[in-house]
């Protein structure tokens, strides 16, 4: 990563800190794991943007990365990481590749990485960019992943990047007992709520809303809407 990059990603990591801790009224959280934080310094951040948003590629903010998708707010990235509390030994499953950001972190703090992208021509650049980059504990498969992917489960924790208008049933069924869900519910850009679902080890699950959001919505569902 050049001097510039690195100075803009500590400057970002500042941003981070400082959002979490404005918002830790919400969250219950006022820090993020130091695992969590050096995951995000040594992801490079530009390389999951179109190349004429690499300047922003270190803001604090959402970018389009093409067909009507984003790349999430670095602070939303960082906090749904922590959220998910990775451990080394963890297999996680994720909704929506985009630009396989959020699936880079995550392969910084996990053991493997299964990430479903249902835009073809993202899905392939996204594992193009991942294979590129060296995160060879990530696999990405273009598909729908409202269905989530049952040849790997169940999943030690799974994340979802798009707002679904209710949890998938299907991704209940494929997280383990003692497993985290963090996914935003809520309509199509508004009304939306960052939800964390734990599953305990009698599959009793135990819901939290943890902070108002706005994702792009998750398209591919049963719904017709979606």
């Amino acid at each position: 990563m050049s001097s510039t990059f690195r100075e803009r990603c500590e400057r970002l990591l500042e941003q981070i800190r400082a959002e979490v801790a404005d918002t830790r009224t919400y969250t219950g959280r006022t820090q993020l794991s130091e695992r969590v934080i050096e995951a995000v310094r040594s992801v490079p951040r530009h390389e999951f943007v179109p190349e004429d948003l690499q300047p922003s590629a270190y803001a604090n903010h959402p970018l389009p990365i093409g067909h009507g998708q984003t790349i999430s707010q670095p602070y939303i990235v960082a906090l749904m990481t922590d959220l998910l509390d990775p451990h080394p030994e963890h297999t996680v499953l994720e909704i929506g590749t985009g630009s396989g950001y959020q699936a880079a972190v995550l392969a910084c703090l996990v053991k493997q990485v299964y990430s479903i992208e249902i835009v073809d021509a993202l899905g392939e650049q996204a594992k193009e960019r991942l294979q590129r980059l060296g995160y060879d504990n990530v696999e990405v498969r273009v598909g729908n992943g409202y269905f989530g992917w049952p040849e790997h489960a169940p999943y030690d924790s799974i994340i979802v990047t798009a707002a679904a208008s209710h949890v998938p049933d299907p991704l209940i069924e494929q997280l383990k007992p003692g497993g985290v869900l963090v996914i935003p519910v809520g309509g199509q850009y508004y009304g939306q709520e960052l939800l964390v679902i734990e599953k305990d080890a009698e599959g009793t699950l135990h819901k939290k809303s943890v902070l108002p959001v706005v994702f792009v919505p998750l398209t591919g569902s049963t719904e017709e809407h979606h």
